[in-house]
């Protein structure tokens, strides 16, 4: 059974705004997102996209992961297969499955990208973290800082400094690929 992160996406965005104290106003600034986007995201009355999430994050100084993953969750050993958060994007279908158990060093996250889909980061979402790709099946087109990486199955690339990035497949099939991150 699929565990809905939409909650501790919630929860997680409005903890993280009023623990710096942030207004809707702030945090908007800071991100480049809504306040009104903010508002619905945090009363459940919208599902934040994938590049909402990656600026907000951003904003915040943390990893995407922690406004996904479930807000109070205990570090644990194992992570069920049935009991791991998956995440879709409402705009572009970008499924993502958090794989790791709470508090793993490094974080490992499937992510199945739609064919003809495309999600765009801003650098400050890869500022605080370290993060390689690896492409399980399909095919992945990959820019950082305007530098463009044609990744295919079985391909592997360590991410260079932080800097905006977008995520494309191109390809007829979805492209599923796998993410490691560490905390830089």
């Amino acid at each position: 059974m699929e565990r809905d992160p939409a909650d501790a996406i919630a929860f997680m965005l409005k903890q993280e705004r009023e623990a710096r104290k942030w207004s809707l106003a702030d945090l908007a600034q800071r991100s480049g997102v809504s306040k009104a986007m903010i508002s619905k995201i945090e009363r459940r009355e919208a599902s934040p996209t994938a590049t909402v999430l990656g600026r907000l994050s951003g904003a915040f100084g943390v990893p995407l992961s922690v406004l996904i993953a479930s807000a109070e969750k205990a570090a644990e050993r194992l992570s069920l297969s049935e009991r791991q958060s998956i995440w879709t994007d409402p705009e572009t279908g970008y499924l993502r499955r958090a794989i790791s158990p709470a508090g793993a060093p490094a974080e490992l996250i499937e992510v199945q990208l739609p064919a003809g889909a495309y999600i765009t980061y801003p650098a400050s979402a890869f500022a605080f973290q370290q993060q390689q790709i690896w492409i399980l099946e399909g095919c992945l087109d990959f820019s950082e800082g305007g530098v463009e990486h044609e990744l295919k199955t079985g391909d592997c690339l360590l991410l260079g400094p932080p800097s905006d990035c977008a995520f494309s497949n191109r390809g007829p099939l979805p492209a599923r690929y796998l993410v490691v991150l560490s905390r830089s």
